[in-house]
């Protein structure tokens, strides 16, 4: 059997604010407490995994998620240790020919959550597109290398500005808006079809319009009224966020992509940003751009 190549990528240790001389003099102690937990928790996490790779038939090496410049390609596999985020951030550098397998190095502890909920927050990584932590990491990376396991495929999102398809596709969700956040949103979509008529044109002045994954429904879009999807489905669900005026077109401003269509925004402000999975990646628009968005990339 050919020897697995893997590359490793790793949440930076800068992210949590080492003591009170970062500039800190306003953090409570139990929360430094916290924090210098934090790091090291996700330290050893670092250490477990690469002390299971050492041991096991493959070649790999490790970088820092902001050392990623260029596409990946000639790996087999990518290891994120970190959480959601650095699964995002490697994402972003993979088409569908890598499989990625992301491990939550900071599971939020809900008994310390319950603990100090009355004094700040305690939660750590949600991880929800992490399908290990340091508890079943060797299981499920044996079960990779003896091919017991296969990845499955989640669906992405395409986004083209005025034809031009943007090189990043989204895994969780893209939100379009002005990027003061206390300005009007201005704009109008449409569903458009392969088979069937488009659906009618609507107008919005909202705070922003935003597209969401199967994989991504749980985030941002389930906070804002929307619905759990399963993971594996196809469709793409968007929502107009906080439309004003709705009238006629209320049934418009939730609803549902499927892979035989697409949307077609035009933007009507000066300036506009998609952001694409939070702040990772941001394109800006500006007045007359049409959008693109649909599900027909790359898994």
């Amino acid at each position: 059997m050919a020897r697995r190549r893997l590359l490793v990528l790793l949440k930076p240790f800068d992210v949590y604010p080492a003591s009170q001389s970062d500039g800190l003099s306003r953090i409570t102690s139990l929360q430094l407490k916290h924090l210098d937990n934090r790091r090291k928790v996700h330290k050893d996490a670092i250490n477990f995994c690469q002390n299971i790779l050492r041991h096991k038939p493959v070649e790999w090496k490790a970088l820092l998620r902001n050392d990623i410049r260029q596409p990946i390609h000639d790996v087999d596999l990518v290891i994120t240790v970190g959480g959601d985020g650095t699964l995002l951030h490697a994402s972003h550098y993979i088409d569908d020919s890598v499989p990625v397998l992301g491990v939550n190095s900071d599971p939020t502890r809900p008994e310390e959550v319950l603990r100090h909920s009355n004094v700040y927050d305690a939660t750590r990584s949600t991880g929800y597109l992490c399908a290990a932590t340091v508890d079943n990491f060797e299981q499920i990376l044996d079960n990779i290398i003896e091919d017991r396991i296969s990845p499955s495929d989640l669906r992405r999102i395409s986004i083209g500005v005025n034809t031009q398809v943007i090189s990043t596709y989204a895994l969780n969700d893209i939100l379009i808006a002005h990027p003061c956040p206390a300005t009007l949103s201005r704009f109008s979509f449409k569903i458009k079809s392969d088979y069937q008529p488009c659906s009618p044109l609507v107008s919005s002045r909202s705070s922003g319009l935003r597209v969401s994954t199967a994989a991504g429904a749980t985030a941002a879009m389930l906070s804002a009224g929307g619905f759990p999807m399963p993971i594996l489905s196809q469709d793409l669900q968007y929502m107009v966020r906080e439309p004003i005026a709705l009238g006629a077109a209320s049934s418009f401003m939730h609803g549902f992509i499927n892979p035989q269509q697409s949307m077609e925004a035009t933007w009507f402000c000066k300036e506009g940003i998609i952001y694409i999975d939070g702040t990772h990646v941001r394109c800006s628009v500006k007045n007359g751009d049409r959008i693109e968005i649909s599900s027909k990339a790359p898994v």
